[in-house]
């Protein structure tokens, strides 16, 4: 269903979205997370009907609205909203933008779509992360979802979207709660964050460069390892991340990322008895990245590098001690 009136519906911002438009009736939106190239949504229209896969903060609402009315699709058009994990860098938005949005449902995996209906255990959690005011800046007042607008997809679960089908399979290892969103017809996968994480301003002439995504609670590596694996047998050409958007080139990355991730899981056990594990691991882990950056050919100094992957060497870092303190932690021994 396109919108035939040239003028903005009501309630969208006087914003510019950034769109980058890929093959197969696939456009990613700049979510405007963080800073621009950080984040991406992608809307994916087929046969008049249109799926949104993760949708960014409060803050990014008014870009995906915006995008909708540049791309032509009428608000009533989007049947879903594909939510790959409800970190809020991809949900936080969710709520907000579901209002907007009148027939479209929430697609989650069971562990998530309660934190989505009634988010306090997710606030109170992301606010143990980020603390209390950055938690406000970055993502303010989460709209809890309508637990009748939730759908819950179990593993290999399958949607229609105008004529094109996609399957839903669940993918622990960066989060226990991880879908991914495989379109089979068109060769394409779009990851949230199981397939790492890889920013444009890192590309060369050997093509993307990719790291893996350890943030907390619930990094796992054997998990993540075989999750790729999975991924990988359905032989995709093109990978979607949320950070940031197409990769191509698939089987060398998914090689940097199951040997990066087997690596921070051994940097974690290094450092597992100093006094001041963070600190090792995230020197190790800069170390590793500058390393594998210059055999990439980056050509950005030590210290552009540095900024570019800042968040992810401090998130990076309190995953991998939240995963050291759970893998030591005793097991409770059943009665």
């Amino acid at each position: 269903m396109r919108n035939p009136d040239p003028r903005p519906p009501p309630g969208i911002v006087p914003v510019t979205p950034r769109l980058y438009r890929h093959p197969h009736g696939i456009t990613a939106v700049d979510c405007e997370y963080l800073y621009a190239g950080h984040a991406a949504a992608h809307v994916i229209e087929d046969a008049g009907r249109a799926a949104i896969v993760d949708v960014g903060t409060n803050a990014s609402v008014p870009y995906l609205l915006a995008a909708l009315f540049e791309l032509g699709i009428a608000r009533e058009a989007v049947d879903y909203l594909l939510l790959t994990h409800v970190h809020l860098d991809h949900a936080g938005g969710a709520g907000r933008l579901m209002q907007e949005l009148p027939n479209a449902r929430a697609l989650l995996h069971p562990r998530g779509a309660p934190h989505m209906i009634d988010p306090a255990k997710l606030i109170a959690g992301s606010k143990a992360v980020y603390g209390e005011q950055r938690f406000q800046r970055l993502y303010g007042e989460l709209v809890p979802i309508p637990a009748a607008r939730v759908q819950v997809v179990q593993d290999g679960e399958r949607v229609t979207l105008g004529a094109r089908t996609l399957e839903l399979i669940h993918t622990p290892g960066h989060a226990a709660h991880h879908y991914v969103v495989i379109d089979q017809a068109h060769a394409s996968i779009f990851t949230g964050d199981t397939f790492g994480i890889s920013y444009r301003s890192l590309d060369t002439a050997n093509g993307a460069f990719i790291t893996p995504s350890t943030v907390p609670t619930q990094f796992d590596p054997e998990q993540h390892l075989a999750s790729i694996d999975r991924m990988l047998g359905y032989q995709p050409e093109a990978m979607y991340l949320m950070h940031f958007s197409r990769v191509t080139d698939v089987p060398r990355l998914s090689v940097a990322l199951k040997e990066q991730i087997v690596e921070l899981a051994r940097i974690a056990r290094a450092h597992a008895a100093d006094a001041d594990p963070a600190a090792g691991i995230r020197a190790d882990m800069l170390a590793l990245w500058l390393g594998l950056a210059r055999h990439h050919g980056v050509r950005l100094s030590d210290a552009e590098i540095e900024h570019a992957l800042a968040g992810d060497l401090q998130l990076n870092t309190q995953g991998l001690i939240a995963w050291l303190a759970r893998i030591a932690a005793p097991k409770a021994v059943k009665s």
